[in-house]
């Protein structure tokens, strides 16, 4: 392993929008797929679980389309997939909340059957299922657009005559914590249709405010993506026969499972020493969910999956007791 100078290579786009019902989400991140796939000299399609909502603008915008009708990881998983055999350079999602939706609904029903009746051990483990979809979005051969639907509030404010007029505002996204790290640009939209870029990593629109993002702003982005030097292609090749190999010694399975139990082993070490912190004599951990913990570890095999399933549980304990920390700050 070396270091080697830096290169800026060509891109994909991951871009986030988000914002409350009504803001244009969906009408932004067709104007601005279209205005890339034009300039690529490509069609674009959309995965919608919004009930269709994208098809009512297909008479302006062509695209293909995938209406997904079970709304779960998997179903998001395959059609991404099925996406990318077709050959699709520019995807929009519209919406990622629904597969958030999922998640929280499987960690309501896990901790209803808990002793304890608390979400941290169910969230530990349909964790796993966030991270697939992240790892998909992430590496998709292709720019992707995304919606989320932000939880909304009323408030009061004035309109263009100066008067006092309820006026609804978009909160956080309804997707998982730190959603937003997994994306170069983040457009907040508000009920004027405007776009707030709350993150950009081209450096060119940082903060910018921008009225009814379409088509100029997707060319915009796709010429900074497309600057750089092209992205090495993985080039696929006729698949050998593999030679066979050696036979195994006899004792060489026996000695990665002893490898593998040691890491797991040392790995629930850890989890036990995470759950029994205290700090100033006060437990983070109740012990209702010490014992939940205890279940998950018994329910684990010294297998490669159990060893990941393991990591997570203590990514996930850890994470949860910094978080109860601050809390008691």
């Amino acid at each position: 392993m070396a270091f080697k100078n830096a290169e800026r290579t060509q891109l994909y786009l991951r871009c986030a929008v988000f914002g409350p019902s009504g803001c244009g989400k969906t009408m932004s991140a067709l104007r601005m797929a279209k205005g890339i796939a034009e300039k690529m000299n490509t069609s674009f399609a959309v995965i919608d679980t919004e009930a269709r909502s994208a098809s009512k603008y297909s008479d302006r915008i062509p695209f293909a389309v995938d209406d997904l009708k079970e709304k779960t990881i998997d179903h998001y998983i395959a059609s991404m997939n099925e996406a990318a055999k077709a050959g699709y350079k520019v995807l929009v999602i519209d919406s990622l909340s629904h597969a958030w939706r999922e998640l929280t609904e499987e960690v309501d029903r896990l901790a209803e059957k808990s002793a304890s009746k608390n979400t941290f051990s169910p969230w530990a483990k349909v964790n796993p299922k966030q991270k697939r979809l992240i790892d998909a979005i992430l590496n998709y051969p292709g720019h992707i657009i995304a919606t989320m639907r932000s939880s909304t509030e009323w408030v009061i404010g004035e309109n263009k005559d100066k008067k006092n007029v309820p006026e609804k505002i978009g909160l956080k996204p309804e997707q998982g914590k730190g959603i937003e790290f997994e994306f170069d640009l983040l457009l907040e939209m508000n009920q004027k249709h405007e776009a707030v870029v709350t993150k950009d990593r081209t450096g060119k629109f940082q903060d910018e405010t921008i009225e009814k993002p379409g088509e100029d702003f997707g060319i915009a982005l796709y010429d900074w993506l497309n600057c750089g030097t092209a992205a090495k292609q993985e080039v696929e090749t006729e698949t050998q026969p593999e030679a066979k190999p050696p036979a195994p010694k006899k004792n060489a399975s026996n000695a990665s499972d002893d490898s593998l139990k040691k890491r797991s082993m040392a790995v629930i070490k850890d989890i036990g020493s995470i759950v029994t912190a205290s700090e100033n004599g006060k437990e983070y951990f109740s012990e209702d969910e010490r014992n939940e913990a205890r279940q998950l570890i018994k329910d684990t095999k010294f297998t490669e999956e159990g060893f990941k399933e393991l990591l997570t549980l203590k990514d996930f304990l850890t994470e949860e007791r910094e978080k109860r920390n601050k809390k008691a700050a």
